[in-house]
């Protein structure tokens, strides 16, 4: 198109200059005419301002071309960054640096030590440990504690450390000066149901039914009376439970607690259902109002294994000797906590010849309960005082004519010794009578809540199969 029209333009001009030096000859009228028509055909610009137009519209065609445009853009660019970079480095040098951090404690690590590594104001976490209220806060630290902070350039805005699910401390700065208060946090209860059948074991019907360490523990804890999870657990035995997961924020914290459930074992079923009275006190009942705790539990300590069953013929495994075993052994690590079965009354604490070193609870007028091989006591406990059931009286060890730590469990009624294990243990408390209406109503709703999960639970495997 362009060289087109400078073909056309070059030929125009000479036939101009040809028609003002031979005006009167008649090859140029005849090429004036063949000129005109030529005009006329491509539109001959009728005035001065149309002329402008037409040159304008036509001049672009000549100066614009690809390469040099894009040249011409890429040098703008460049142009525009090397005016605009100092410009932005100069903003970010100005504009504070407001960052949020967590700190989370390990062993060995202190406050100081942390805000150093983090570039953070030693002299703002003076200030902060100077304030009255906070020391018994801040002060003892424990591995997992942790502390979320704000800052600008490293200058504390904020300093917040979580107490427990539902209080949290915060310092927050204000003219200069830090201030600290004590708030509220807000947690979601959410209900959640979940299944388990036994094939291995119980923590393993757990696992592969995605429940928790903790909710097995739970529900391990509520029916220990009744159970014997070493012992009693048959192939197929299944269980449902209703708990509650814990939520904040809008993120799972942890499993709450169990709200209802119910374990199949050998043919028989057991219920519980937790029931929080109006003073604030929980505890789990059977459906029809009796206490699934018993004045006793069966094992005083979380043992990893039984290494030592009731066994009043067996060999000693130190004296070699054939020599009544009147109790359980629980084998655990040295240290392990070893918690009063029932309510009692210290009535020995020292050493008892193989036994090593023993505690001898007394509860009520006939029930003794003895603890021994311990590698030491509770020093919170003393010869002549009470305690409650399952208070830490002291730890696993291996004290006196023992093979490896462990604790020795015996329980004797009226000075006869009886199995630990299988012994039937007094009844706790029903559920008070101003409180069977109310828990009557809690439990039937529960349970079927429970029921319904059943259901739908064997109608989807039923579809499914």
């Amino acid at each position: 198109m362009n060289n087109k029209r400078k073909y056309l333009l070059r030929d125009y001009k000479p036939r101009l200059q040809e028609k003002k030096n031979k005006k009167t000859s008649q090859s140029s009228l005849t090429s004036i005419v063949v000129v005109s028509c030529f005009l006329v055909y491509f539109g001959w610009p009728l005035n001065e301002e149309e002329s402008l137009k037409t040159k304008t519209q036509m001049e672009p065609l000549e100066i614009i071309h690809q390469k040099d445009t894009e040249s011409t853009i890429e040098r703008g660019v460049k142009s525009n960054e090397e005016l605009i970079s100092p410009v932005l480095n100069l903003d970010s040098e100005i504009l504070p640096s407001n960052k949020k951090i967590e700190l989370i404690i390990k062993s060995g690590d202190t406050l100081e030590n942390l805000f150093k590594e983090n570039n953070l104001n030693i002299a703002n976490l003076f200030q902060i440990m100077s304030l009255e209220n906070t020391k018994q806060y801040l002060k003892y630290l424990r591995p997992g504690d942790r502390f979320l902070i704000e800052h600008t350039n490293g200058e504390i805005d904020t300093l917040t450390k979580n107490l427990n699910l539902t209080k949290a401390l915060i310092i927050r700065k204000k003219d200069g000066t830090f201030a600290s208060s004590l708030v509220d946090k807000e947690i979601e209860r959410r209900k959640k149901f979940g299944y388990g059948k036994i094939k291995t074991s119980l923590f393993e019907a757990a696992i592969e039914n995605g429940l928790t360490d903790k909710l097995i523990m739970n529900l391990a804890s509520i029916l220990a009376w009744d159970i014997d999870f070493v012992y009693d657990i048959r192939l197929d035995d299944d269980f449902f439970v209703l708990y509650e997961e814990i939520w904040q924020d809008g993120r799972y914290i942890t499993d709450g607690e169990i709200v209802a459930l119910e374990f199949n074992n050998n043919g028989k079923k057991y219920e519980a259902i937790r029931y929080t009275n109006e003073n604030g006190v929980s505890n789990y009942f059977t459906p029809n109002g009796n206490n699934m705790s018993k004045a006793f539990i069966r094992a005083p300590v979380d043992f990893t294994r039984v290494s030592s069953n009731f066994n009043p013929n067996r060999k000693h495994p130190i004296l070699n000797t054939i020599r009544a075993h009147r109790g359980v052994d629980y084998a655990a690590p040295k240290g392990t906590k070893i918690r009063a079965s029932g309510d009692g009354k210290i009535i020995f604490q020292g050493v008892k010849s193989g036994y090593g070193n023993v505690i001898i609870l007394q509860h009520g007028s006939n029930i003794t309960t003895l603890y021994a091989h311990m590698s030491d006591f509770n020093s919170a406990f003393k010869l002549g005082d009470r305690v409650r059931q399952n208070q830490v009286i002291g730890y696993v060890g291996s004290s006196g004519l023992a093979t490896a730590p462990h604790l020795h469990y015996e329980y004797r009624v009226n000075g006869e010794h009886k199995n630990p294990r299988t012994v039937e243990l007094p009844q706790a408390k029903p559920i008070q009578d101003k409180y069977l209406n109310d828990f009557l109503v809690k439990a039937t709703s529960v349970m079927n809540e429970l029921f319904v999960y059943k259901q739908s639970r064997s109608l989807s495997v039923a579809q499914n199969n």
